[in-house]
């Protein structure tokens, strides 16, 4: 008999014809409250779970007796109780690396709309409110020979100082746990304390997986450190950045703007002051959403999942210390 497994997000249908040739498969495109019923009667008998932001905890896990591992279609696990999983042993995985491309070129992306205000002046065009030459209060700042700051230089963290270095002659300052001697050779890149990458800084890249000790990583006192005329990204988590001091530092100009892919609450509150900010580019969460790539990392979570329930090692297995 084929184990049950239970795929609770869009996946091509190739990703599906990949896993039915080993599962049995309940397929949800979405959970709502009308499916949900019968979501939590199919996770009585089901060994793998795929899909990406449903929280995985105790009491999750107390209705699925049969799970032997839960496959993430994303690079980040925050939605995993690791050591619940690991207490009944259960294994995790996630699907690094396959999308590091992809977000670097949004990050790159925020980075230049913010700079070059082209989300601000792309709406003063299309409103007609472009009637002469372009004054001065419509400046924005330059890019290039500027100096970024990466917090996190993983392989995200990498494939952004690998664009800043050689597509805009950037100069690469990181903080890290750990230095990363690739990125120092490759890119140029100089390791530094937290404080010095603030302050010397005039682009602050944010690129640290949510954990306890990175959640509110950037508050009052980082902002503080940051120059005027400096401008924050982040497309890590949300909830790595203290929200509410973020949009003080930018309200009095402690900052110059800020770039933002993720929110603390998403999709983001209608009500958010940061989305009637002028200097500030937002963006639904699109860092990975390109066709290929999502394809990508649907196909390594598929891949995860069959190994898991095969015996073998998953290629993605979550360490859980």
């Amino acid at each position: 008999m084929k184990p049950k497994v239970i795929v609770y997000k869009k996946v091509d249908k190739k990703i599906l014809e990949f896993i039915e040739n080993i599962c049995d498969i309940a397929y949800f495109e979405k959970l709502d409250s009308q499916n949900s019923p019968l979501f939590l009667k199919e996770l009585k008998a089901a060994q793998g779970i795929l899909g990406s932001g449903l929280k995985v905890d105790k009491q999750f896990l107390d209705q699925a007796p049969l799970l032997k591992i839960v496959c993430n279609t994303s690079v980040g696990y925050d939605n995993l109780d690791l050591s619940e999983l690991a207490e009944r042993g259960i294994m995790a995985t996630n699907t690094p690396d396959v999308l590091n491309e992809t977000v670097a070129d949004t990050i790159m992306g925020l980075i230049l709309s913010t700079a070059r205000r082209m989300p601000e002046l792309d709406h003063w065009v299309k409103t007609g409110q472009w009637k002469s030459g372009l004054e001065e209060k419509w400046f924005g700042v330059d890019v290039h020979h500027k100096v970024l700051g990466i917090i996190g230089m993983g392989g995200i963290g990498s494939a952004v100082a690998k664009r800043a270095h050689f597509g805009f002659d950037m100069e690469i300052l990181y903080h890290n746990r750990s230095r990363n001697e690739d990125a120092e050779q490759k890119y140029g890149a100089t390791y530094c304390s937290l404080e010095e990458l603030l302050t010397k800084s005039d682009y602050v890249c944010l690129m640290t997986p949510l954990t306890s000790q990175t959640e509110n990583l950037m508050g009052r006192t980082e902002f503080e450190l940051m120059k005027e005329t400096s401008i924050f990204i982040n497309a890590s988590r949300g909830k790595t950045v203290d929200e509410e001091a973020l949009i003080q530092a930018i309200q009095t100009g402690q900052i110059l703007g800020a770039g933002l892919d993720v929110f603390v609450q998403e999709p983001v509150k209608v009500d958010n002051p940061l989305l009637s900010m002028k200097n500030v580019v937002t963006l639904p969460h699109i860092g990975s959403a390109t066709y290929e790539t999502r394809f990508k990392m649907a196909m390594l979570a598929a891949t995860n999942l069959v190994a898991g329930l095969q015996g073998e090692i998953p290629p993605n297995l979550i360490k859980i210390k």
